[in-house]
């Protein structure tokens, strides 16, 4: 038995409908741990009986029964604070029930490795908000573990796929790249992944949050039960313990139809039973428009970065509902090359969150990790690096509707770690404190923000005069969860910031502002946006955004004009992100123009700032860090050249000028 303190690589696929836990072998290869009851699949379900939480094959079976008493997939709710289960007086959130599931895994693993776990990854959609990561991290936490790190599940099919057996010692001679179409039992996950011997990029992503093999489901159970209500005059919909024994049906119906054309289904309701045959057909024929829904964003997604399937190497196929028949004819349809089915739909998620938690733990010095110096070396020289599906940035207000927008400045699908720096000056002689509303861009149409909370910058140094300069750093990390940093520029004193969460996290159009009590100061008056130029068929338009006739809040003095961002919904082009070259002037038609105030100068909106995966710094023109090239001088780029006060606030090396009178 190993030491009590070993570390070992773990990886959990907390999933709609099943989990898994993997770990890595001493020589780095990834496996699949069973449960208490030696399942290496554990049903994402929990039965309440009393002060005891049951959690997988047992609950599922109690779900005909004790429906009352048991939660399922919940993790289609995971962020909504609306959503809760009371049982027996006892309210229980997503969280709380994601908790258990996490738990009864880890119960099994360490059965099986004699040592506690208190480290693991737990694997997330790539279309998950901040929010929804951060309760992730909250469950894991809640189970038990004391680190939890959050990996996007597309880039951890890709991570298996390239790692697997047979690829450690692989020479690539090119770059290859692969569409990883990961659909699963609730979520649908799509991410063009370009890779080679030790690298694993991911271009773009997309998806959808509520579709995934659930939704055959729901497609079947209504067709069946519109067929038993006609012949019987009774609805199975109304009575849950009838639904709950459909639904377990119809789940092995959709099973047995991926492996031949013809099953049988059982409906019983009411003192009545009643058995349906289904083929193949007529379940495609049902659940045709699902279908159409993955076909239609995978395109959209390749199109939206100007691919073709000629660029696509190979087409990885991941996800437990992406086995049924119809989902593969139409990738080999739409696609014309050969699927790549090797890795396991179950377990195959799992196994990349274990290779990522070696990968984090071979760059650390662990003397107690499990892992052996040979792995450890290989898995160092492995970097991954993801894209944001959402838009990060700040509401800014329509003059013309009065509501606050979102003002993206970091757009969907930015390499990461991506971070945007702003400057705003104080309005107000010894100003105290101000905040600042941070938003991500939906998934839904339309694209309407989602507050992520309000940062508080308060502590600002005594004496402050007005217009002294604020600098405002609002960025991803590499898992794509959100930070913001402020910094006060005359002093040189760091400001604290803290993200106040609020209750309702759901796609809404903000309603006005309460105004700030005396010494406050909000950043979201004060911000005024030239219109983008007309839209193409690829992006969505921006609205016109206008300042504010009063702002409560103004950027400092000289700083020059927020360039606006084109909302980013699946599917669409996003804007460049490279500091090559300086952003082009947006050319408003006089249809668009907007009535921008521009009596107060503001800071340009630039393009987000790559940073370096090893040391955070941001990269120069060519991409390069020069922090981390020994003995090369570091080429300062447009972005970094940072503030000194003997420029005076608001002054920057690269000075532009921001025109007075803007087309009305």
């Amino acid at each position: 038995m190993p030491p009590r303190s070993t570390t070992h690589a773990v990886g959990i696929d907390l999933g709609t409908t099943y989990s898994c836990l993997s770990i890595l072998t001493p020589h780095g290869q990834p496996q699949t741990l069973p449960n208490t009851e030696g399942e290496l699949s554990t049903p994402s379900v929990v039965f309440f009986e009393g002060d005891d939480a049951i959690v997988g094959t047992e609950a599922l079976r109690n779900s005909v029964t004790c429906p009352e008493r048991v939660v399922m997939h919940a993790k289609r709710h995971m962020g909504d604070p609306q959503k809760n289960w009371v049982i027996d007086g006892r309210v229980y959130t997503p969280v709380d029930v994601s908790a258990f599931i996490v738990r009864k895994l880890l119960d099994g693993a360490e059965q099986q490795l004699g040592v506690p776990i208190k480290r693991a990854v737990i694997t997330v959609p790539a279309q998950f908000s901040e929010i929804q990561r951060q309760f992730t991290v909250d469950a894991g936490k809640l189970a038990g573990l004391e680190q939890v790190d959050v990996i996007n599940e597309p880039v951890a099919a890709a991570l298996c796929h390239v790692l697997s057996d047979g690829m450690w010692f692989a020479e690539i001679a090119n770059d290859q790249t692969v569409l990883v179409f990961d659909l699963g039992g609730g979520t649908f996950d799509l991410s063009l992944v370009k890779y080679n011997q030790n690298e694993v990029r991911v271009q773009a992503s997309g998806g959808d949050l509520h579709l995934g093999g659930l939704d055959w489901n729901k497609a079947l159970e209504s067709f069946v039960c519109d067929q038993f209500s006609r012949e019987t005059g009774h609805d199975p919909r109304l009575d849950r313990e009838s639904m709950q024994s459909l639904a377990i049906e119809v789940e092995q119906v959709k099973r047995a139809l991926s492996v031949r054309e013809k099953a049988s289904l059982m409906v019983q309701h009411a003192g009545r039973r009643k058995t349906y045959a289904v083929d193949r057909d007529r379940f495609e024929a049902l659940t045709k428009k699902h279908v159409a829904a993955t076909e239609s964003i995978t395109k959209g997604m390749l199109k939206a970065n100007r691919l073709g399937w000629q660029n696509v190497d190979a087409v990885l196929v991941t996800g437990g509902a992406s086995r049924m028949p119809m989902v593969k004819s139409m990738l080999d349809r739409i696609s014309g090359t050969t699927l790549n089915t090797m890795l396991s739909p179950d377990q195959s998620i799992s196994h990349g969150a274990a290779y990522y938690a070696g990968m984090l733990m071979s760059g650390q010095s662990l003397e107690t990790s499990s892992l052996n110096r040979e792995a450890r070396a290989k898995l160092a020289r492995v970097t991954q690096q993801s894209v944001n599906a959402r838009g990060l940035g700040i509401l800014v207000r329509d003059l013309e509707t009065g509501n606050r927008v979102g003002h993206y400045l970091i757009p969907a699908n930015t390499p990461l770690p991506a971070a945007y720096r702003q400057r705003f000056g104080t309005v107000v002689p010894n100003q105290k404190r101000v905040s600042l509303h941070i938003v991500e861009s939906g998934t839904g149409e339309p694209d309407q923000p989602v507050e992520l909370g309000t940062c508080v910058v308060d502590e600002l140094p005594a004496n402050l005069p007005v217009g002294s300069p604020i600098e405002v750093t609002i960025r991803y990390d590499a898992q794509a969860r959100v930070h913001v940093e402020a910094k006060e520029l005359v002093s040189g004193r760091s400001a604290r910031t803290t993200i106040i969460r609020r209750e309702n996290v759901s796609a809404q159009t903000v309603p006005e502002q309460v105004v700030p009590e005396e010494g406050w100061a909000s950043l979201d008056d004060a911000i005024s946006s030239i219109p983008s130029p007309p839209p193409t068929k690829e992006v969505a338009p921006t609205p016109n955004v206008k300042s504010a006739s009063k702002s409560t809040f103004v950027p400092a003095a000289n700083n020059k004009a927020p360039q606006p961002r084109s909302k980013m919904s699946t599917g669409t082009k996003p804007q460049p992100t490279s500091t090559a070259s300086p952003p082009r002037k947006p050319k408003p038609t006089p249809r668009q123009a907007p009535k921008v105030n521009l009596s107060i100068p503001l800071e340009e909106a630039d393009r987000p700032i790559p940073l370096c995966n090893q040391c955070g710094e941001p990269l120069d023109l060519r991409g390069n860090c020069g922090s981390c090239l020994s003995g090369k001088a570091k080429v300062p780029t447009r972005r970094q050249v940072k503030p000194s006060s003997a420029q005076g606030p608001g002054k920057t090396a690269a000075k532009r000028r921001v025109p007075r009178n803007p087309p009305q």
